[in-house]
Formats: structure tokens, sequence, C-alpha cells
């Protein structure tokens, strides 16, 4: 064995490179992801939705889902709202919209949660009120609403004095008896006679409203109007003619009639409309 030489594996050895000075390989290059716009518009297609279908599921604007499949979010009014757009988007047409908004998280300064609270504490120097001062304006005011009490007080009892001494002195009126109520007397029936000394050749047809108030219209035989108007109660009308004479009464029981001297009673039922017609010869309602 010689000294000072090594053998060939010992070169081989010490020929090799150390492991610890070589570069790590590069990373093989990733494909790039698609939009999440082109993500959801692709989805839609495939579901065979229309955007009007989309916006009336998600109750999202038509323009605002155009704008997102252009991954265009200035129409959702802040990320926030982006958010919430991307994942109904995506539930509508059956995509992965957590996964979604995870990218569009990355692409735009991160989650909500991982951004810095903002400081909702006043940091400012802390003010010490000094309590040991007597507080002046609460014994103002509690000394204002004594007097004020006291004045009532003294008010109230004076009027109490007046009004006592005023009712020993001063006798009460007297109420006088109220007047009896007066009765009207009901209205005379009109005259029979009056009624029989009619034309023989005509007819004579008298209406007196003796239960109410009704509606009547009275026209001759040539169809012209002898009168047209509410016959109030306690009045009457007279109405004459050669050849006849129609009536219209809405409210038949209210009307009591009597033709050609003959008395024929109410003409009808109370709110019954009548519609009756009279000639010369014997009362015949037509």
């Amino acid at each position: 064995m010689t000294i000072g030489k090594s053998s060939p594996r010992d070169n081989r050895r010490s020929s090799a490179p150390d492991s610890a000075t070589v570069p790590p390989a590069a990373p093989e290059p990733v494909a790039d992801l698609p939009e999440i716009g082109r993500v959801l518009a692709d989805a839609r297609r495939q579901a065979g939705l229309t955007i009007d279908q989309i916006s009336a599921d998600t109750r999202v604007r038509v323009p605002i889902l155009h704008a997102i499949e252009e991954d265009d979010y200035s129409r959702c009014g802040g990320d926030f709202y982006a958010r919430g757009h991307i994942r109904a988007f995506a539930k509508a047409v059956g995509v992965d919209g957590e996964a979604l908004v995870a990218r569009f998280d990355a692409a735009h300064g991160g989650s909500p949660a991982a951004q810095r609270p903002a400081q909702l504490l006043d940091t400012g120097p802390i003010k010490i009120t000094d309590h040991r001062r007597p507080n002046w304006t609460a014994a103002m005011v509690a000394a204002i609403v004594a007097v004020v009490a006291l004045i009532g007080f003294n008010l109230a009892s004076g009027e109490k004095t007046a009004t006592t001494a005023g009712s020993a002195s001063a006798p009460l009126p007297s109420t006088p008896p109220s007047a009896p109520a007066t009765v009207q007397p009901p209205a005379p029936a009109p005259s029979v006679q009056a009624i029989a000394a009619a034309p023989a050749d005509k007819v004579t047809v008298k209406l007196v409203a003796e239960g109410g108030t009704s509606w009547v219209s009275a026209s001759d035989g040539k169809g012209k109007s002898l009168f047209q108007n509410n016959l109030e109660q306690g009045t009457d009308q007279t109405f004459t003619d050669p050849k006849q004479v129609k009536l219209v009464i809405g409210n038949a029981g209210a009307v009591h009639v009597y033709v050609n001297g003959k008395d024929l009673g109410p003409a009808g039922q109370e709110g019954q409309v009548k519609h009756l017609t009279y000639t010369p010869g014997d009362p015949q309602a037509g």
C-alpha cells in the first residue's frame, strides 16, 4: 500500500459535486386558469340558460351579470357585493362558488378577514371629570321647582276659599220646569166629497203622502209630464185628464190613492215601486 495515493473509488467520491451547492430545479409552469367570468359564462351556456333567467333566479340585474361574464366588477358596487353576485351566479349555473370567490379575493387584495381591522377605539387622551365639585345647576333647578310648587299651592287654596264663600252667600238658581212637549195633531184626511165632485167625464187622481216621503212621476194621456218630484209626508197632489193618468210611485206604501172619488188605500207595500194607470171609468190599475 502506497502512502499519498488514493484509490479510484475515493477519487470518484471526491469529484462528485456537493449537493448543498446545486441550485434546485425550477418548477414546471402551470397553465393559466380561465377567468371567473369565462367560467360562469361557459357553465351558463352548458346549462342552456339565458342571462334573463339567471337574473330572475338570483335577483341580480341583467347589466351586472353581463359585466361579471366580462370580468368587470365595477357595476357590483364594491368587492363585498361582487362576492355575493359571484356566489349567486355560480349556484344558478351549478359551479363551485367558493372556489371562484377565493380566486376573486386573490386577484383583488385578499379576503375581508385577512385585511387589517379598522381602529374602533379612540386612543386620544382620556378626559377625567372632577365629580368633587358641587352641582350648582341641579340645586338651582330644585329650588325653582319648590318655589313654583309653593305658588301653585297658594293659588289653589285661594280659589277654593273664594268658591266656598260664594257658594254660601249666593243661593243656587232654581231650574225652571221644562215645558211639556207639544204633540202635533195628525194631518186631516182629504175630503172625499171634494174628490167625488170631480167631473165624471175625466179621470181625477189624488195622491196623499201619509206614511213617509215617496218619489212620484205622473203623466197624462198624451205622455206629457204632469209631476216628477218627491212627495213629502203630509203633502198631496191632484191630477186630472180626459183620457188617463199614468203614475210611477217609488215608495208605494207611503202614498194613499184616491181615484174618481174612491179611496183605494195605499198604492202598495213599503219600499215597493208601482206603475199605475187610471181612466175616467172605474179605477183600474194598469
